[in-house]
């Protein structure tokens, strides 16, 4: 890759044009990718995105599959478009059909496909983006999420629009649309100055349940409330204006209260928190599971109840819960599931149950069957071999119990120390899961770099992290760098008593929250002797200026950087600069929203000026999350090559 020095220590990274997708793979390196399963009504089939990674660096294309659940033979498989990726199908209430949003980034194009009797017809196109096909529960109507003439791709961690021209006087307004399943013209529905985060028919199919405001798309989820949208009217009907951040709103059977998962969430789709519900005729939210010991990231209603998916601690948990707060754990894993919807799809009577599962050392599976006995019904990835070793890390500090995973090595030497790296986390309010990790390009090839380096890698869930609570969640609000630094610094010492880590040779990484992490680590302790900080936040009073999602600030910060600037400064790694030693790589996207630039921009300057070692790697065209195959590839090798040159022996 072609790499532009711009000073002495940095570098703007260049796109470079894909080629073909090579079809030959490395022995025991291709692996079957699942995502977005969806169990039929019925129960008696599943379908999923499914791609192949070769191991060859390059993006897989996926196609949907349609599987048998019981025996995970292909039924049938729908490509209708090969330049396109395929948002979540949706099964029709029959079970005969399926629904899916076909996007050509390229085109600035979105397709609405319905696929049934093993071929597909369009619905309809659309210049802009679109998303989350769902059929009205009659059938005879499909809606989607339609953001026309779009500017950018949906969601803050995408690359940003250029910021030229009067900025702010036209935002991207996603949407509901709404088209008769039999074919015809695509109406937009809900107002045009709203957007539309999430949203559900209601029961009778006359209208919607959503998450939406006014505003800018990427800033405003964080003050979402609940609507009611009338699918002939558009008029929109505010339900309920939670206290918390609120996520997967469902309506009812009967059709009278909603149920969401309400929580503070610093990231649109990074979901936990309790259940509450409110009257669909409007009213407060009344939290259904307070004290809670775990963060509720999925829920769906099935008859008069709900069932739920929820981390607690280490595992992933599928609980029914009722309206009186009674719950009952019906499937625990020490895994990660994923699905269309959530992390788990439920068929319509709720005894049957699909996702995708992986951990550290197995390779994804689709899962089907009765909630507690569901099993793999795929095996194309049967044969791939766990790549690390992996240890679920435990311990308690200032009255929390906290916990995290440590990855090393398959096999170590007797009597030897390893070099240790803490990888933090970015939300805050997320939580590392189990994923595979492969001897490829799929799952984290980062961590299987470093462990084949001899390294282990210590991935930390301290407070302000999901799975042990609101309250855990909490604990980190106008505390950024306090306590959670605290749990991680007691978690190494955790760590060295269960491996064979060199405490004294560690490094420190992380990206977006993990970056700030990093940052405030190399300032606020000497203990890292090399770090990593990918799209972090160095200087809390300019950042809030700069980025475009300055509404999830508040409910941490507790008032905006204007009207309390003094937490502001006093959390900001910048304030600390001069205490800085350690030699720190800094990365991040150059049209990130969520992490501006400049912020990385003024550490790397900082620690320059301190007579720090440092360099910062620009990544052309990237937003927030590093997306294009070899801008990876490029961060990895520099990840790699800093944490060599400062921690080996």
């Amino acid at each position: 890759m072609q790499v532009k020095a711009i000073a002495q220590t940095v570098f703007l990274a260049t796109a470079i044009i894909s080629g073909a997708v090579a079809q030959a793979a490395s022995p025991g390196v291709a692996i079957r990718d699942y995502r977005s399963v969806a169990i039929s009504p019925a129960g008696d089939r599943v379908v999923s995105l499914e791609s192949i990674d070769t191991g060859n660096g390059k993006r897989p294309h996926a196609t949907v599959v349609v599987r048998d659940a019981s025996t995970g033979a292909v039924a049938s498989e729908f490509d209708p478009c090969s330049t396109c990726s395929y948002d979540k199908p949706s099964w029709s209430p029959d079970g005969k059909s399926l629904a899916f949003v076909a996007s050509d980034s390229r085109a600035g194009s979105a397709w609405l496909y319905v696929a049934a009797g093993g071929k597909t017809r369009s619905l309809t196109v659309l210049q802009g983006v679109g998303s989350t096909a769902r059929w009205s529960p009659d059938g005879r109507t499909l809606a989607m999420l339609a953001t026309v003439g779009a500017r950018k791709e949906t969601g803050a961690t995408a690359a940003g629009a250029r910021q030229i021209g009067e900025i702010g006087a036209v935002e991207d307004a996603q949407r509901i649309a709404t088209i008769p399943a039999e074919g015809g013209n695509l109406k937009l529905v809900s107002p045009e100055d709203t957007f539309v985060y999430e949203y559900d028919w209601t029961p009778d199919g006359k209208g919607f349940i959503a998450t939406s405001a006014k505003g800018n798309g990427d800033n405003n989820w964080w003050v979402a409330k609940l609507s009611h949208v009338d699918a002939s009217s558009g008029m929109l009907r505010i339900v309920a204006t939670p206290g918390t951040q609120a996520n997967m709103p469902r309506v009812s059977p009967d059709g009278r209260t909603v149920a969401f998962i309400g929580g503070l969430m610093s990231d649109f789709g990074s979901v936990g928190g309790d259940v509450y519900t409110v009257p669909l005729a409007g009213g407060e939210p009344v939290n259904l599971t307070p004290g809670f010991k775990g963060s509720f990231n999925s829920l769906v209603w099935r008859g008069k109840g709900l069932l739920a998916n929820a981390l607690m601690g280490d595992k992933s948990n599928v609980l029914s819960l009722d309206l009186q707060g009674h719950r009952n754990v019906l499937r625990s894993a020490a895994a990660s599931t994923s699905a269309a919807e959530g992390r788990m799809s439920f068929s319509a009577d709720g005894s049957k149950a699909a996702a995708a599962q992986e951990d550290f050392e197995h390779a994804p599976a689709v899962m089907a069957g009765p909630i507690a006995a569901m099993r793999a019904v795929t095996d194309d990835n049967s044969s791939l071999q766990p790549q690390v070793s992996v240890q679920n890390i435990s311990w308690k500090n200032e009255g929390f119990n906290v916990q995290g995973w440590l990855i090393g090595p398959r096999a170590t030497q007797a009597g030897k120390k390893y070099p240790l790296i803490v990888q933090v986390h970015g939300g805050p309010a997320a939580a590392v899961s189990p994923r595979y990790i492969s001897a490829g390009e799929q799952g984290n090839p980062q961590l299987r770099l470093l462990t084949e380096k001899g390294y282990f890698v210590f991935m930390p869930n301290p407070r302000g992290s999901f799975g042990q609570g609101q309250e855990f969640t909490l604990a980190n609000r106008r505390d950024f760098g306090g306590g959670d630094l605290r749990d991680i610094m007691a978690g190494i010492d955790a760590v060295a008593a269960a491996a064979p880590v060199d405490t004294n040779r560690m490094g420190l990484m992380g990206h977006s929250y993990g970056g700030f992490m990093t940052m405030w680590g190399v300032t606020h302790t000497n203990r890292f002797k090399a770090a990593v900080a990918g799209a972090g936040i160095a200087n809390w009073i300019s950042y809030y200026g700069q980025n475009g999602i300055d509404q999830w600030m508040i409910p941490y910060f507790g008032a905006s950087a204007y009207d309390d600037p003094a937490i502001y400064r006093q959390l900001s790694p910048i304030e600390s600069i001069k205490a800085a030693r350690t030699p720190t790589l800094v990365y991040v996207g150059e049209r990130d929203v969520e992490c501006p630039p400049a912020q990385s921009m003024e550490f790397w300057h900082g620690l320059k000026a301190v007579g720090v070692q440092s360099s910062l790697v620009i990544y052309d065209e990237e937003g927030h999350s590093i997306r294009k195959p070899e801008h990876q590839q490029d961060l990895r090798k520099h990840i790699v090559d800093w944490f060599d040159r400062y921690l080996g022996e």
